[in-house]
C-alpha cells in the first residue's frame, strides 16, 4: 500500500533503488524523514526467482534501509510505457497518495529501457498529479518539489551532487544482500548480476563518487530540473 512520505524512491524493478540510491534513502530515513519505496513492476521477467521470492527479498531490503514502507505498483515488467494513459494514471494516483516532497528516480540516460520509461513516467506524472482538474478521483493534487535522478546498474554519471553515505554503507550492503536470488553466485542460472564482481563494481562506483568530495563512499545524483538550495537544505538538514 502506498502511504504518505517525505521522500519517495522509485524503481522499475525490485533492487533498482537499492543499487542507485539505497545509501541516500538510509541516510535521510536516519535523519528523521519518512521514506517510501515504490517498485513499478515486480520484476517478473527476471532470469532468477519468482515474484513471491523477489517480494520477500524487497521487504527485507526495505527493513535494512529502515524506510517506512515499500509497495509495488504492479505494472508489466518489460512493457513499461510512459505514453500509456493507464500507466500514467497509476503513477499519478501513487504520487498523490504518497505526496512526497522529493522523488528519487532513474536517470533519463539509464541504458535499461524499462528504467528510461520509468523516468519519463515519473516526470510526466509528477506534473500531471499537480493539476487539480486532472482525474480528481485519483486523489488531491500534489506535485513533488524536487526530482533527483540516480544511476543505473551499468551507468556512470557526471553528478550534480554527491551524497556522503559513508555512515550508511552497511545498510546499503545489507539491503543488497537481501536480494540474494539476484546477486548471490551459485544460487541459480549464471547472470552478470550474480557474477561475483557486479556488487563490487557498484561499491567501487560509490567509492569513486565519494572520492569526488573527499569521503569514503558517496552516491552521485543528478537534478531533474532546477535545483533549489533550500530543498537540499530541507532534505539533508536532519541527516546523521
Amino acid at each position: 500500500m502506498v502511504e504518505r512520505c517525505d521522500v519517495l524512491g522509485v524503481g522499475a524493478h525490485p533492487d533498482d533503488v537499492e543499487l542507485g540510491c539505497g545509501g541516500t534513502l538510509a541516510l535521510v530515513a536516519a535523519g528523521g524523514l519518512r521514506v517510501g519505496i515504490l517498485d513499478v513492476s515486480a520484476g517478473e521477467l527476471g532470469t532468477r526467482a519468482d515474484v513471491a521470492l523477489r517480494g520477500r527479498e524487497a521487504e527485507s531490503a526495505a527493513h535494512a534501509l529502515a524506510v517506512s514502507w515499500r509497495s509495488c505498483l504492479g505494472l508489466p515488467d518489460g512493457a513499461l510505457d510512459a505514453s500509456d494513459a493507464v500507466q500514467q494514471e497509476h503513477m499519478v494516483r501513487a504520487l498523490r497518495s504518497a505526496a512526497p516532497r522529493v522523488v528519487l528516480l532513474p536517470h533519463p540516460d539509464d541504458p535499461h529501457p524499462d528504467h528510461r520509461q520509468v523516468h519519463a513516467l515519473v516526470v510526466r506524472a509528477s506534473f500531471i498529479a499537480g493539476l487539480a482538474r486532472f482525474r480528481p478521483e485519483l486523489g488531491p493534487p500534489h506535485r513533488p518539489r524536487l526530482l533527483l535522478g540516480y544511476p543505473g546498474a551499468r551507468q556512470l554519471l557526471h553528478p550534480t551532487l554527491v551524497v556522503d553515505i559513508s555512515a550508511h554503507i552497511g545498510a546499503k550492503r545489507a539491503a543488497l544482500s537481501a536480494h540474494a536470488s539476484q546477486f548471490e553466485p551459485g544460487a541459480g542460472t549464471p547472470t552478470h548480476l550474480a557474477s561475483g564482481h557486479f556488487l563490487a563494481a557498484i561499491e567501487g562506483r560509490d567509492r569513486a563518487c565519494g572520492n569526488l568530495i573527499g569521503c569514503e563512499f558517496g552516491e552521485g545524483l543528478t537534478a531533474i530540473g532546477p535545483l533549489a538550495t533550500f530543498e537540499l537544505a530541507w532534505l539533508f538538514g536532519g541527516t546523521q
